[in-house]
């Protein structure tokens, strides 16, 4: 009773008047409010979603399309500071009219896939060539292009190239110079099959046609074993050689068994003969690039591809003038080159194996000076593989000749491993003991210790032997594929600047291209392309190369290393690829229209303070196949004059930005060739 009594009087008490009479004032002023506001605009800032849509999905605000007046608001709840209308008028009068609004910003101007943020799109489509339209190129003397600078649009005429004479269909400019052979002194060595380069002035200012009923290649694996005729229409191989199964022709096309002279029952069994011979040499583990010399149309490298070996199939433009383009035309890898008076464009210890079957080559001549290049080129440890009539024939000229060989071959420290039917197979010693104990006066001599053997351009054979490293430089690569991406130890002794550590350097390489060729296959359907004969035009370390092997791309790719550079090719072989050294400056060894894919990055920034930029281009053109692309990445400063010549070629070129955006200083100039008449 005492509790409840307790209760009341508190209800009477002061503080509860308070609190009851602030909770009527409260209510009274809520429903007055919302009595008042019936009539106006509200603003809503949240809507009630039912508990059965769970969909996320996003709704148009109720205040779209609403007008608030929030001026009116504004100053009907402004004090009244001055209510004289004179002074209100006079400060209006005085007062500075608001700046006008900034300018819009200029628009980025980008290119290609990459958005203003310099992030790649993944949703972009690339539009496939149709190799079989034919651009006519007509007798037109001028294509109209555009430039710009500093928002200036200029319209002018780019004088175009004409087409080459049908006689020029195949020419190589340095193998086929006639005037500068028919001045040599002597031609017994072979050097009319050398580089004889036009004289200046006189470079090819055109372009070569492709031959009457050209078709797209027969893509790869099925170019392995056939090809068009159309495309090589040579029947000179057929006749010559069809009887050793090499070549066949059927209807349209030439047809290729895998045969050769001294393998007519296939590559694949003689290849199978030669790891039984010598165990050691394992095709695709420690055996990974080779060279075969006097190749023919290249099965002994087209069926050591199905292996993981990568060959350099090599043979001199002579009487079979069109093996070289035959084996390029199969998509297998492919060079214009003779053993004459000048050393290989390829470096020492490059190759794993070489490989000579019936080469027509007479390894003793001068004291052996070319197999001492074979020596230079073959890897401390490597094998040579010899099938030839000396080795199985007991005609006594022919024996001559292999007691000859053996002689030789002893004196240059190689132990013959194996003899068997109609191969013989000598390995390379892994270092230089033996050598150093022979007796005094042996011919022939070690080099002197200051002969670079991986200076090869345009230098002359030597009759001495190549020293190997001391430190065994060469002699210890991986086997692959991890040589791929493993730092050989040549990385330490290439000549160039370089401010941080080698390995740093190789690997960052490595990573730069492997990232830039996934975005290219993910974001313009790089595997959709038909990529199989590959240049790289500036290769470094031979990163992109490997990129393409990474991404799991079917092409091979010769790694070009200029001679304006530091000598890569050691590296580039080390890790188990393929290169050659060249100058940008004079054309390349190799048939028309024998490249799917020209790759340039920084090529042309720095060449063209030594060379003429259009005649680079002129050669690209010669060499790249109708329907093969062009990627040049370069900076900007260029680009205008090299989008001018690729239109005056037939050319159709597009600019991109790089993955680092719009500002950055480089672009992408990407080109179609297409089939001109």
């Amino acid at each position: 009773m005492k509790l409840l009594g307790g209760n009341l009087d508190f209800l009477k008490s002061q503080t509860a008047i308070k609190i009851s009479a602030f909770i009527f004032i409260s209510v009274a002023f809520f429903y007055l409010g919302k009595h008042w506001s019936d009539g106006s605009r509200q603003l809503i800032f949240f809507s009630r979603q039912s508990p059965s849509q769970t969909t996320p999905s996003i709704t148009i605000s109720p205040n779209f399309n609403k007008e608030f007046n929030i001026s009116a608001l504004i100053n009907a709840t402004d004090p009244v500071t001055d209510s004289n209308p004179a002074s209100s008028a006079e400060i209006k009068e005085n007062s500075a009219p608001p700046p006008p609004a900034p300018p819009p910003p200029d628009p980025i101007k980008t290119y290609g896939i990459v958005d203003e943020n310099g992030t790649m799109s993944d949703e972009f489509e690339v539009g496939e060539f149709d190799p079989d339209s034919v651009e006519n190129w007509g007798n037109g003397t001028e294509v109209e292009g555009e430039s710009e600078n500093e928002d200036v649009r200029v319209t002018f005429k780019v004088k175009k190239f004409g087409l080459c004479g049908e006689n020029m269909r195949e020419y190589i400019p340095c193998l086929d110079n006639v005037e500068a052979i028919k001045r040599l002194k002597s031609t017994e060595k072979g050097e009319r099959f050398e580089r004889h380069c036009p004289e200046k002035g006189n470079e090819l200012n055109c372009l070569v046609p492709a031959p009457k009923g050209y078709k797209p290649p027969i893509p790869w694996p099925r170019s392995r074993d056939e090809v068009w005729f159309s495309n090589v229409p040579h029947t000179r191989l057929v006749d010559d050689k069809g009887g050793q199964n090499w070549i066949s022709k059927s209807k349209d096309k030439f047809k290729f068994p895998g045969g050769g002279t001294q393998f007519i029952h296939g590559a694949d069994q003689y290849l199978d003969q030669m790891s039984k011979m010598v165990p050691e040499i394992t095709f695709g583990n420690h055996i990974r690039v080779v060279l075969d010399v006097g190749c023919g149309v290249a099965s002994f490298g087209a069926y050591l591809l199905s292996r993981n070996v990568l060959t350099m199939s090599i043979a001199p433009k002579d009487v079979h003038e069109n093996q070289i383009q035959f084996a390029l035309e199969r998509g297998v890898p492919a060079m214009v080159a003779a053993f004459a008076t000048h050393r290989l464009l390829y470096p020492s210890q490059a190759f794993d194996l070489i490989h000579c079957s019936r080469c027509r080559i007479n390894w003793t001549r001068d004291d052996g000076i070319l197999l001492l290049e074979v020596n230079r080129m073959l890897r401390a440890g490597g094998y040579f593989a010899w099938a030839a009539q000396p080795v199985y024939k007991h005609e006594e000229a022919l024996e001559e000749q292999w007691e000859e060989m053996l002689n030789l071959t002893t004196r240059l420290c190689w132990n013959l491993v194996k003899k068997e039917g109609y191969i013989a197979i000598w390995q390379k010693p892994f270092n230089n003991s033996c050598y150093l104990n022979r007796e005094a006066g042996t011919i022939p001599p070690l080099c002197d210790p200051e002969d670079d053997p991986d200076n090869v351009w345009y230098v002359d054979l030597k009759a001495c032997i190549s020293r190997l490293p001391e430190n065994g430089y060469g002699a210890n690569v991986a086997p692959w594929p991890a040589r791929l991406q493993t730092p050989p130890d040549r990385l330490q002794s290439i000549q160039f600047d370089s401010y941080i550590a080698r390995k740093e350097l190789f690997k960052a390489e490595s990573k730069y291209w492997n990232e830039i060729v996934a975005s290219y296959v993910r974001a313009l359907h790089w595997k959709k392309f038909k990529l199989r004969n590959v240049m790289d035009m500036r290769a470094g370390f031979g990163g992109f190369a490997a990129a393409l092997i990474e991404n799991q791309l079917d092409a091979w790719v010769l790694n070009v290393v200029p001679v304006s550079g530091p000598n890569t090719l050691p590296v580039i072989y080390d890790r188990g690829l393929i290169g050659v050294m060249h100058d940008w400056c004079e054309p390349f060894d190799t048939y028309p229209r024998t490249y799917d894919f020209l790759h340039a990055a920084g090529l042309f920034s720095i060449e063209r303070k030594r060379c003429n930029m259009s005649t680079i281009m002129l050669e690209m053109d010669r060499i790249l196949r109708p329907g093969g692309r062009v990627y040049i990445r370069d900076s900007i400063d260029v680009m205008d004059e090299l989008q001018d010549i690729a239109k005056a070629m037939g050319w159709h070129p597009a600019l991109r930005d790089t993955s680092e955006g719009p500002h950055a200083s480089y672009r992408i100039l990407a080109c179609d060739k297409r089939l001109l008449r």
